[in-house]
Parts: structure tokens; sequence; C-alpha cells
């Protein structure tokens, strides 16, 4: 597998599944910008956004349905789930990274809520 799909791959499993903050944060670039207006920039941005996050949902888990890489960036389909334990806060969530020295330099997504009751049976992935 692509070395910059494996770094992502290690950044989602640290953060969203293992919830550790910490190993996250390896995967960022010193100056690592983000473009999600909940998050501030930086490490310590994203550790801060992270803690929240864990904090207000301990038992969120996140699955990778599609990954691809191309050049500098690395762009994911994901599910995740906030509240497993109550089957609440079920999310689709598009992803894109760029990789610059062996790190996630810069991150965008786009986050939308999965219908319990939808239109059609495509399913969001």
């Amino acid at each position: 597998m692509d070395t910059s799909k494996q770094l992502v791959r290690d950044f989602e499993e640290a953060a969203f599944n293992a919830h550790d903050v910490e190993k996250a944060l390896s995967f960022l670039a010193d100056d690592y910008k983000q473009h999600n207006p909940y998050f501030a920039d930086g490490k310590e941005g994203m550790k801060a956004g992270l803690e929240w996050l864990i904090g207000e949902n301990p038992n969120m888990t996140s699955e990778i349905k599609r990954i691809f890489a191309e050049g500098e960036y690395v762009i994911i389909h994901k599910y995740a789930q906030l509240k497993p334990e109550d089957g609440t806060g079920k999310k689709a969530i598009m992803d894109i990274f760029k990789i610059e020295n062996g790190k996630i330099a810069e991150h965008w997504d786009v986050i939308e809520d999965i219908p319990e009751e939808p239109k059609n049976t495509n399913t969001m992935f």
C-alpha cells in the first residue's frame, strides 16, 4: 500500500478508534494547517479538538470505506458513529489530506448526517 495512504490510515486509527491523541499528533507536520472551521491550526489545535470530540463521544468509531491517493493528496470516504452505544451520531465523511515530507500537512473535510429513513436504499457508502 502507498505510504501516504498508510499514514492516513494510521492517523485515523489512532485518532478515531484508539482515541490516542498523542499518537495521532505524531502523524502531523509541525506547521499543520486545518480547514475544518471547528478546529484550530497546528498540533495544539488538533489536540484540543480531538480531546473535546473524544470527551463528548468516548465510544466513537470510524471506518474507512474508500481511500484514494494522487500526488501529495489522500482522500478518504468514511463512516463514523459518534455514539455507538445508543446508535446515534451516524456520519458520512469525506476527508482530504495533503501530505508533505511524510506527515499530514493540511486537512479539509465535509461531514453529513446519515438519516434514519433515507429516500432510497443505495446507502451513503
